[in-house]
């Protein structure tokens, strides 16, 4: 054992004693309580108190205790730079989509948003005014005629406009294994009318990655490892705040049932048939498929104050200890 390495210096530090199923959680909070970062004190307060009350109200079992450790172990064996199994056990938890509504709530009039998914990366290159974000053959073509604006529906220029998709195999380049440049995913930006032409594939339907231990939780939860066909977007422009949202097309076998809970009526779509007209102006075919939508997003000030009023609306009348900061998240008030 090295002789260079610190002596704890127990004096300052708090003193417990007497463990028992009563005490415990206290004993822990106090123990984890000797730093002065009070939005960290009162996530770990919170976290300690939810997961005891978990053993004590399900009276947990060392053998399940154990089984999952080792289903954990195992999530974190899977995840590699091109796959995060945590985010996908996170997903099909529904707490994505949860994390995602509390951290960028939104004014009705604006676009709402929906979970990541594990298959954003950030390799996207950039593409003009109606090119396409798909290689030949990925499926049946689709146009994108988007407009994006602010609330009040003035439209914002330059506006970073990410998208991503599987493609007509149900699976995202990063998939594949010889994966050697970015497919099925492209960023373009706004026109000064806001407005915003891209060319890609009709979505499918397709099975998260369930070759893991995420998969095997699903099928011994009896359920299906399928989502909606749908369109990846995450949009940016500096003062605003981030949208990170999907559409889904309506009808979709799995509208109602997607695995990782992203589906929202608000964020439906039905496809139409190009035309002549825009087939011509686009160098498509008549029969290939349509899609117009208004992307609205708030900016960071109108984020802010929408956040703070849906945190005190969600919790209420706050103890005398707890306060909100500048983010509008609820903290431990400092110590005197």
């Amino acid at each position: 054992m090295p002789s260079t390495l610190p002596k704890a210096n127990i004096s300052n530090g708090p003193q417990v004693s007497d463990m028992n199923d009563d005490t415990i959680t206290q004993n822990t909070q106090i123990v984890n309580s000797q730093h002065s970062d009070m939005r960290l004190m009162f996530l770990l307060l919170k976290a300690v108190q939810h997961l005891h009350d978990f053993a004590r109200e399900t009276r947990l079992t060392t053998d399940e205790w154990m089984a999952a450790i080792e289903f954990f172990t195992a999530v974190g064996k899977m995840c590699s730079d091109i796959r995060q199994e945590f985010i996908l056990l996170s997903d099909t938890m529904g707490l994505s989509v949860l994390v995602d509504s509390l951290s960028h709530p939104k004014p009705e009039t604006a676009t709402i948003g929906t979970l990541l998914g594990p298959f954003h990366t950030h390799d996207a290159e950039e593409k003009h005014e109606g090119e396409s974000i798909c290689s030949d053959g990925k499926g049946e073509p689709l146009l994108i005629e988007g407009l994006l604006t602010d609330t009040e529906g003035n439209p914002l220029a330059n506006g970073s406009i990410d998208i991503w998709h599987c493609d007509s195999n149900g699976l995202y380049d990063t998939q594949y294994e010889n994966r050697e440049n970015p497919d099925m995913r492209g960023i373009t930006k706004t026109n000064e009318d806001g407005t915003f032409v891209i060319k890609c594939t009709r979505p499918v339907p397709y099975p998260i990655p369930h070759d893991g231990p995420v998969g095997k939780l699903l099928q011994k939860l009896n359920r299906h490892p399928y989502r909606p066909a749908h369109l990846h977007f995450m949009i940016g422009k500096p003062g605003y705040d981030e949208l990170i949202t999907a559409l889904y097309e309506k009808g979709d076998k799995y509208e109602k049932s997607d695995a990782v809970f992203g589906v929202k009526t608000p964020l439906l779509y039905t496809l139409t048939k190009l035309g002549e007209e825009k087939a011509k102006k686009y160098d498509m075919k008549p029969d290939d498929w349509y899609l117009q939508w208004h992307f609205k997003i708030v900016s960071e000030a109108d984020a802010r104050k929408v956040k703070l009023e849906k945190t005190k609306e969600a919790l209420g009348k706050l103890p005398s200890n707890v306060v909100l900061n500048q983010e509008g998240l609820p903290e431990f008030a400092p110590l005197d």
